[in-house]
Parts: C-alpha cells; structure tokens; sequence
C-alpha cells in the first residue's frame, strides 16, 4: 500500500491533478468531501468542523477544546481512509500526519501569483483586485492553520518530496511525473512497511481515544506511541492514581501487547478550557 499526498496553493490546480493521479494510479482519491463524512461520523459537526477547516483559528478558538477534539479526529480520519488502501489525499495536512511513514510521496504544487489570479478570475467571475484578496485570504488560511496545528511552515519545498509549478504544467504531465517518481521511490518492502506503520498509528489512535473520549481520564497533551507492539503513553497528569487509570485504559485496547507510561506527574496542573 502506498500513499501520495498532495498540497497545493489556491488556484494551482491541486483538485485537478490529483483527480487524474488517482485515475491513472487506480488509487482512491481522499479529499474534504470524504474527510468530513469521516469526521462528522464521529460526532463533529457544525460549526465545530467549519470552524478549523484549513484555517487558522482565532486566538480564544486555538485555546478552546474543540480544537484538540478537531484535530484528534482529523488524524483518526485521515488514518482510517489510509488504511482503506493506496490513497491519494489532498490537503487537511496530511502531509505533516503521514510525515516520516514508508511508502509515502508528498507533492506540493505551485503557480505564479499572475496566473492563480486570472485562475480565479475565471472560476470567481471577479476583477483582479478581489481575485488577489481571494489568494491572499487563502494562503493566509492555510499558512495559520499549518503553523498552528502542525508547527511547519506551509509553503516550505524543504516539507515535500516533490513541487511542481501548474503554472507551466498540465494535470496530466504533473500527474505522469508524480506517478514515475512514485514508481521510482516507492519499493514493495516500503509499501509493506506502511501497511504495518498505519495499523501501529492507528492503534495509538484508538488508545488515545479510549482514555480520553470513552473513559475520560484527564491527561493534558496526551500520545500514544506504538512501536513493534509495545505502547507508551506521554502527557501530563495531575496524580499518579490518574496515570494508572490511563494504563489501565490502554490495556483494554492494547490485549496482546505491552504498555508503559511516560506520563508526567505535575500537582495542580491546569490548562486554559
């Protein structure tokens, strides 16, 4: 199984290119639309979903919990399309959540500033003046939302395996290129490696969920890291009797492996609501 992420700046041609990598991969093609179906069958829905959608949230909306409970289920979403098969995912950074996993290829397309503003022009039937608020409004979005969720810089080459320039390229010759590099990059043994990465990230996922959503045990800034079958929780707790309940918690999840805890003990522990 193989994973090909696809970012991209407004009006460079990102919906268009991965459409047509997808089809020429046979890959499924997982984009808002799929992603938020996943989401709101976990419960967020609203303006709770709208409110983060690859924006950057407003100062009391980034302190709130709504954006750690967005954000929890936005990487459960994205893992469990992953694991549906070989995937092509544009935007809602997955990127950043499939960063360092074998058998992934992420992409980021560009295009000159003159070209995305006749772009929307065209799709908007705007003058150029709103055509640049429009861009300028969007890469804003998804600059905050990238910094604040995932603390990278958005339009960094340095963050992808591959940028392609749209300004220049058709779909389909950006969608042959990715698809050689794929070819080129990706072995059997890293698909396979991914296969096994997602099932332990998935399992971190489920982890975490069961402490915090289903038996609500307290711990601030809570992770589950799975390696090799072994889970090791990280996060703050207000008392020990707390870390116990959070390893026990995963032990209902975890029946054939093993869990330790890293959790740290710090009395009175508060975060803002």
């Amino acid at each position: 199984m193989a994973i090909i992420t696809v970012s991209r700046e407004l009006a460079a041609l990102g919906d268009e290119t991965a459409h047509e990598l997808a089809k020429r991969l046979n890959y499924r093609f997982v984009d808002k639309q799929v992603l938020e179906e996943r989401i709101k069958s976990y419960g967020i829905v609203g303006r709770k979903l709208e409110k983060y959608d690859e924006r950057k949230p407003s100062f009391w909306a980034s302190l709130s919990q709504d954006r750690d409970d967005y954000l929890h289920y936005l990487k459960t979403a994205v893992l469990t399309e992953a694991g549906q098969g070989s995937s092509v995912f544009i935007g809602r950074g997955a990127s950043v959540i499939f960063k360092n996993i074998p058998g992934v290829l992420s992409v980021f397309l560009v295009a000159p500033l003159d070209i995305r503003i006749e772009r929307v022009k065209s799709y908007f039937h705007c003058d150029v003046r709103r055509a640049r608020q429009i861009i300028e409004q969007s890469d804003r979005d998804r600059t905050g939302f990238h910094q604040y969720f995932f603390d990278i810089a958005w339009q960094h080459p340095g963050n992808y395996h591959l940028t392609l320039n749209t300004g220049h390229l058709h779909p389909v010759v950006c969608a042959e290129i990715i698809s050689d590099l794929l070819h080129q990059l990706i072995t059997e043994e890293a698909e396979s490696q991914n296969t096994f990465r997602l099932k332990e990230l998935m399992l971190g996922q489920q982890v975490k969920h069961h402490i915090l959503y289903e038996k609500e045990v307290p711990i601030h800034f809570l992770e589950a890291s799975v390696s090799e079958g072994y889970v090791t929780l990280y996060g703050v707790a207000n008392s020990q009797s707390l870390v116990e309940a959070a390893v026990s918690a995963a032990r209902e999840v975890v029946v054939a492996g093993s869990v330790q805890s890293e959790i740290q003990v710090v009395r009175e522990y508060s975060v803002m609501p």
